[in-house]
């Protein structure tokens, strides 16, 4: 590296979970930008780091490894179904059957109607073809990211590569339901799924490697809900971490700098702490975003696991109570969390259309306080 930025110092302190470091400040996500600028309050997201006090970005993100759903290549065409009034039935870029609001794809939760594999043969005729590692398309957008990860590489930013978790990625194509009884019913086809990912995420990253090396493996997982895990730890060593295993090990092999440590993120929803020892047996390092609304209780969980990197936590309900409420939740988690190391402060989850803008930016000046 021949320089690095204050935001990239910062961060990488904070992965390497220095006690009292100054704090790296960011935030997960947005669903209430929309009722901010017709408020007046701001014109575009950009305009927030002037309120909040943002680092510059300390990390790029490598993508082509799926996002929510399956890496395909190509994706499915997008077309509607069905009209049914107020609401049209669409087929989304990931093959799924979604009942949306009639002209609008985001801001809600869709429902999912229908999801493209259900046997060995739709599987093979929907699906399987479009895991092909070996796509021009592929190709070309891999030469894109890579162009456009050196000047990062230059400034000294960590890179991050993003891929779509085994569970959700197979949930994504079988449904969240089904996919339950896949694991018992045909757990053949959901090996040959799991290859077809690894395959692929293989590929990618080791394209990647020839000119880069990659800093961290963020896998986007979604395999708990409020009370736990979703299916159970046999299920879990016996369908997904073989695959993450011996994609972590190639990389790890493959890394043009071999002293560096490759960290590893986990992103899940809900009540994630009885998966923690489960994904630490691959050497997870990092772990996201901690809803408060599933009790995970980010200050006791971290004294918890001293090792653990730790980003989100903050209640987006009590963001959009009052300023005392939040006052609470940061003085509450803050002084314990800042002394600790290794931690990023963000909402746990995108901050909601509920929560004001002024509470909002009241949240962030007090989280200002610690960040020294």
């Amino acid at each position: 590296m021949k320089q690095t930025t204050d935001g990239a110092e910062k961060l990488r302190d904070t992965y390497a979970i220095k006690k009292g470091a100054p704090v790296y400040m960011k935030e997960f996500g947005y669903y209430c930008l929309e009722r901010w600028i017709a408020e007046g309050y701001i014109h575009c997201e950009e305009d927030l780091k002037g309120y909040c006090g943002f680092d510059e970005p300390g990390l790029f993100t490598l993508g082509n490894l799926g996002g929510c759903e399956a890496p395909f290549e190509p994706v499915f065409e997008t077309e509607i179904l069905e009209d049914r009034g107020h609401y049209e039935l669409v087929r989304d870029y990931a093959g799924r059957h979604v009942l949306y609001f009639k002209g609008r794809r985001d801001g809600f939760m869709p429902e999912y109607i229908d999801h493209p594999v259900k046997d060995r043969r739709s599987w093979e005729s929907a699906c399987k073809w479009r895991m092909d590692p070996h796509t021009p398309k592929r190709l070309e957008k891999i030469k894109q990211t890579i162009g456009e990860a050196l000047p990062a590489v230059e400034k000294g930013l960590m890179l991050s590569q993003y891929i779509v978790g085994g569970y959700m990625y197979l949930r994504s194509m079988i449904g969240p339901v089904e996919l339950l009884y896949k694991f018992y019913d045909d757990p053949g086809l959901i090996h040959d799924c799991m290859k077809a990912w690894f395959d692929v995420a293989d590929f990618v990253t080791a394209q990647y490697q020839q000119y880069v090396t990659l800093d961290e493996i963020l896998f986007d997982e979604d395999i708990c809900y409020n009370h736990g895990i979703l299916i159970s730890p046999d299920m879990v060593n016996e369908f997904l971490l073989p695959y993450y295993q011996q994609l972590m090990t190639n990389i790890k092999k493959r890394q043009p700098d071999k002293s560096r440590h490759l960290f590893l993120q986990l992103a899940t929803d809900g009540y994630c702490v009885p998966v923690i020892p489960i994904y630490e047996k691959m050497g997870m390092d990092v772990m996201c975003p901690f809803e408060a609304a599933s009790n995970n209780n980010v200050a006791e969980i971290g004294r918890q696991y001293p090792n653990l990197v730790i980003s989100g936590g903050m209640d987006k309900r009590i963001l959009a109570t009052d300023k005392d409420a939040i006052d609470r939740m940061v003085d509450g988690i803050m002084p314990v969390m800042k002394e600790r190391g290794g931690y990023i402060p963000t909402c746990d989850h995108g901050v909601p259309a509920e929560v004001s803008f002024e509470n909002y930016i009241h949240f962030r000046k007090r989280l200002l306080e610690y960040a020294l």
